[in-house]
């Protein structure tokens, strides 16, 4: 059992002992307020045959929980769509946002666990930043993360993980990452 009183993730323990100064040289920060940092991870999984199949969503969810070790909110819909058979207020997806302890914990496994298990990766995209600091990517299977069970899955889905940061640019943030060993082509 981890003491939680003295246990630091690996990565918060990396970003505090060497990527802050690493950055401050890199960019010339005179205040440490201005050092860019992470803010949070959001990860969606959105479910179209939820519509079909509402037990489709409680499976979701559980996978969804297990990758990010806490309880996703159901996403519903905003609008009616005749043509996909969709009513407002009808279950779509499932969303957690990951902050602190856990956010770092994440970031580690998808770094060293899950993105080398994805097939034919060649690195991520250096075109996904949003222009403000934050890195968004999507996975195709989520079947990646060691979290799950491939014998128990009954279907497979993708996922969007969503990378904020405080970083006013998009190279202070594609920095960032790439100190965290983020595979940022580019």
């Amino acid at each position: 059992m981890l003491d939680t009183a003295t246990y630091t993730p690996r990565l918060r323990a990396l970003y505090r002992d060497t990527i802050r100064d690493a950055m401050r040289e890199e960019f010339g920060y005179k205040n440490v307020m201005e050092l860019p940092k992470l803010e949070k991870i959001v990860l969606n999984m959105g479910i179209g045959e939820a519509v079909k199949d509402s037990k489709k969503i409680k499976s979701a969810e559980a996978d969804l929980a297990a990758i990010a070790g806490q309880k996703p909110i159901i996403t519903k819909a905003r609008n009616s769509i005749a043509g996909f058979r969709l009513r407002e207020g009808m279950p779509v997806g499932v969303k957690v946002t990951l902050r602190g302890d856990r956010m770092y914990e994440f970031l580690d496994r998808l770094v060293t666990v899950a993105l080398p298990r994805v097939r034919d990766f060649r690195g991520l995209k250096a075109t996904s930043f949003d222009g403000r600091g934050n890195y968004a990517l999507g996975i195709k299977e989520h079947i990646v993360f060691p979290e799950i069970n491939y014998d128990q899955v009954d279907e497979i889905w993708g996922m969007d993980v969503i990378i904020c940061t405080t970083a006013n640019t998009d190279a202070e943030a594609k920095a960032l990452l790439k100190h965290f060993n983020m595979p940022i082509n580019g």
